[in-house]
């Protein structure tokens, strides 16, 4: 994309001081840590270090580009990015003593060497990308490198992109405005609609834009095909929003009949030994949970107690598993008789019927960690779609397609939906949507970089009331 290559100019240079740093630190670290015993163990002479380091280089940046590492899309999350370095960095120190060991075999280095290369090197390359990441989103902010967007569709759809491009201004977007064909619309969520879809490719060559998103979940195949027809801009980036996860969430495979390709879709929903394994992650990080947080549920169950009339937990019907209700276990945060004149309603901000404490509790989701105990039982699992009261259950099964399959998993203290935004008062639709997807690309991984959102995202969450 253009005025990308100074981003990635600096990326590559980047990773070259961070390669070479990496080596020449791990040495450092060999002869400190080695102390006494350097006189019995192989020493590092210059020229071995220039030929480790020559070798370093050329198989790290081999490795970095074919791992697409000097290309960073806008909007990556963090936990992606350290976990793409953690990857690439792995293959680049392993494949550097590889080849040196098979190509020179003259050469001798302690047997310690790669394990402190591989330390120091990613802390290197962290530390560089990190100061990267924040440099450039800080000039993107001021209006450096900005890439000019426009959106197809003015409906919830592209007014939910155009709010969550707004929150982010170091991604750099300049949202000029869409490209909608209601009648009478002309401005949607403060922006302009500069125009009908059968004028796109003009509108994108005269705009200047760089990046093209089409939010338009219900238009067909066919016209998909002919908007993006449309446009022969060079360089221009498009990405389509569509309402996929309606029509399947499942993973989709690519295979071929006699030569034919063909899309084969597969369940891979939670079942055997990835249950299992689920199951004993869990068990572990709930065990270790309450014990180390016991000393603070012991603090704020007393203060919920003192605070107002009441029980210090309050416990719920809600619906998990296979459908079946089970009874949730969350701090108190609201007066005890909150539901006796509303029945079952949904929590607001600046709900009355929240106490002083309640306000506290659920800004920083403390009155969840009793679901620590839920999930020790059975009932729950750390990641998970998060549960619902049945009333909700029997209302939202009719509305929305495929509602009930987020059932068909335990349900969870947090979820991809939740660090995604869609939490309190938000579209159950669209948290379907992202249930469905976790449900059936489940992975231990894809629990641990969920679990890792919603601990950075804990204290700064828009949606938490």
């Amino acid at each position: 994309m253009r005025r990308e290559w100074p981003e990635r100019l600096s990326l590559l240079l980047a990773d070259e001081m961070a390669f070479a740093a990496g080596l020449v630190m791990a040495a450092w670290l060999l002869r400190r840590l080695a102390g006494a015993e350097a006189a019995t163990m192989v020493q590092l002479t210059p020229d071995a270090m220039s030929t480790l380091l020559v070798a370093k280089l050329v198989t790290m940046t081999c490795t970095f580009f074919l791992r697409q590492m000097y290309h960073q899309p806008r909007g990556v999350a963090l936990i992606d990015l350290l976990f793409r370095l953690f990857t690439a960095v792995s293959i680049g120190v392993i494949t550097t003593y590889a080849l040196v060991g098979l190509l020179l075999v003259e050469l001798d280095y302690p047997r310690i060497l790669p394990v402190y290369d591989w330390l120091t090197t990613l802390l290197a390359v962290v530390t560089l990308r990190g100061i990267h990441r924040t440099a450039w989103g800080a000039l993107r902010q001021h209006g450096f490198g900005r890439h000019r967007m426009l959106i197809v569709g003015a409906g919830t759809a592209g007014q939910d992109l155009v709010a969550r491009v707004q929150r982010r201004p170091r991604l750099g977007y300049e949202v000029v405005g869409f490209v909608d064909d209601t009648p009478g619309r002309t401005r949607a969520r403060g922006l302009p609609v500069v125009g009908r879809t059968s004028q796109l490719g003009e509108l994108v060559d005269a705009l200047a834009i760089d990046e093209l998103l089409i939010a338009l979940p219900k238009a067909t195949r066919q016209e998909l095909l002919a908007l993006v027809s449309q446009c022969h801009r060079e360089g221009l980036a498009i990405r389509v929003f569509p309402d996929v996860f309606q029509i399947m969430a499942s993973e989709v495979q690519i295979s071929d009949l006699d030569g034919l390709p063909l899309l084969m879709m597969r369940d891979v929903a939670l079942r055997g030994w990835r249950r299992v394994l689920k199951r004993l992650v869990d068990i572990a990080i709930s065990v270790t949970a309450l014990v180390i947080l016991s000393p603070l549920l012991l603090a704020v169950a007393i203060l919920v107690k003192l605070e107002s009339a009441g029980p210090a937990f309050y416990i719920q019907e809600r619906v998990g598993l296979d459908a079946r209700p089970f009874p949730i276990i969350k701090f108190r945060s609201m007066s005890q008789d909150a539901e006796d004149a509303t029945g079952a309603v949904w929590a607001r901000r600046d709900d009355p019927r929240r106490t002083r404490l309640g306000n506290l509790l659920r800004k920083y989701n403390i009155d969840e960690f009793p679901q620590l105990i839920n999930v020790l039982l059975g009932h729950m699992s750390i990641v998970g779609p998060r549960p619902e009261r049945p009333e909700f259950v029997a209302e939202f099964e009719v509305q929305i397609p495929r509602y009930t399959e987020r059932h068909r998993e335990r349900a969870g203290i947090t979820g991809w939906a939740q660090v995604n935004g869609l939490r309190g008062d938000t579209s159950i639709e669209e948290r379907t949507k992202y249930d469905l997807y976790y449900i059936e690309n489940w992975s231990l991984l894809f629990d641990f970089k969920i679990m890792a959102r919603t601990f950075l995202s804990s204290f700064r969450d828009p949606n938490a009331y």
